[in-house]
């Protein structure tokens, strides 16, 4: 089921438009995500089609999302050998939860949480900075003694820090079915603390994301924009029956390996 080796995908900004991942990823390290899928029928990408062409007016470096699902997990990263306990975990509190209806129909901007930073370091003799000036950046100071004389010797970590980007994201927020969410996410949450790893958000905005760029962008999509977005999906044909959704399996994505698990 899994490569000999543990290693996890390769990280390539380059294959999913600049995108940069929040933490590095380091070998035996694999990103993880628990998720509910929606599996997208034309009607709905009509809908998202007269949005984003809408939106492109704005922000014409908007693009479409490749797929589309609600997240009930933050991205964590498990070591390859805890992937199988992880998933079997998931099951056994997934296996009691019923599927359900929900509606998700009001246009919402989001970004991600934090900006994604980039530290670069190099450790400097003090001698070497006394003849070049202060460090150009934050800088952490240790010391030591230079052999049998005693000669103190300090050594400074350089840290360049790169601003990052933010992503914007489209979204369509979920207005009923709220507290069935909530409860998926309680037993996700349940297994991310026996695994020591980072829970979901205190209060979480159940949402589809439809399209995402590179930047903040919420200056120029929130206010009038997004008024006329939800125009759009509020006037658009049968959307009320279109944005009533089914929540059949909650999907776990380490890697790039996925594990379905059925709600009854």
């Amino acid at each position: 089921m899994f490569p000999s080796t543990e290693e996890g995908p390769e990280d390539d900004s380059a294959k999913h438009g600049g995108r940069v991942r929040t933490f590095p990823h380091e070998r035996g390290n694999w990103a993880t995500h628990v998720y509910i899928p929606y599996e997208a029928e034309e009607e709905f990408l009509d809908l998202l089609d007269a949005l984003l062409s809408h939106a492109q007016t704005y922000i014409p470096r908007l693009v479409r999302m490749e797929a589309f699902h609600l997240s009930l997990s933050q991205s964590v990263v498990l070591r390859h050998h805890w992937i199988l306990p992880f998933v079997q975990a998931l099951k056994d509190r997934m296996a009691s939860c019923q599927g359900f209806f929900f509606t998700a129909n009001q246009v919402k901007i989001y970004t991600n949480q934090e900006k994604t930073r980039m530290l670069v370091g190099r450790a400097v003799d003090v001698r070497e900075q006394s003849s070049r000036g202060a460090p150009e950046l934050g800088v952490s100071d240790s010391r030591s003694h230079d052999g049998e004389q005693g000669v103190e010797c300090r050594s400074i970590w350089v840290c360049r820090v790169d601003s990052g980007k933010w992503r914007t994201f489209v979204g369509l927020e979920v207005t009923s079915g709220h507290a069935q969410f909530l409860h998926l996410v309680s037993e996700v949450d349940r297994v991310m603390e026996e695994f020591d790893l980072t829970t979901f958000y205190q209060d979480p905005s159940f949402h589809v994301s439809l399209a995402w760029c590179v930047g903040d962008a919420r200056l120029q999509l929130e206010g009038q924009c997004l008024q006329e977005l939800q125009d759009i999906v509020d006037g658009f044909e049968d959307s009320e029956m279109l944005l009533r959704m089914h929540a059949d399996q909650v999907r776990c994505k380490s890697g790039n390996k996925f594990f379905f698990m059925p709600l009854k």
